[in-house]
């Protein structure tokens, strides 16, 4: 069975930190893009992150660059999002998904998803 699942989410007080964890099953996450989306309510989805399986080159919104920071840990077939200086607007549920073709980041579709995980950053 293929399957993405986060974890880290939780509660934290603006200007804190939380680090998301994608773990994958099935399949080798190595091979793939892998990106983090967050939906908020009333809002569409958006591309938060991604990371290139290729050359490890990493994307990051405009809204979260020089806050989030995306990684991956091969030999644990798991991708992070490092996620510091939070904002209550960041407050939504985060999800992972390999990213397919072979445009990966650069304009490949979302593919495999996680069940995702909620963020809310409140004082």
């Amino acid at each position: 069975q293929v399957q993405l699942v986060e974890s880290g989410g939780g509660l934290v007080q603006p200007g804190g930190s939380l680090r998301l964890s994608c773990a994958a099953s099935g399949f080798t996450l190595n091979y793939y893009d892998i990106g983090w989306f967050r939906q908020a309510p009333g809002k569409e989805r958006e591309g938060v992150s991604c990371i290139s399986s290729r050359d490890g080159s990493t994307y990051y919104a405009d809204s979260v660059k020089g806050r989030f920071t995306i990684s991956r840990d091969n030999a644990k077939n798991t991708v992070y999002l490092q996620m510091n200086s939070l904002k209550p607007e960041d407050t939504t549920v985060y999800y992972c998904a390999t990213m397919d073709g072979d445009l990966g980041c650069l304009g490949g579709n979302p593919d495999y998803w996680g069940q995702g995980t909620q963020v809310t950053v409140s004082s």
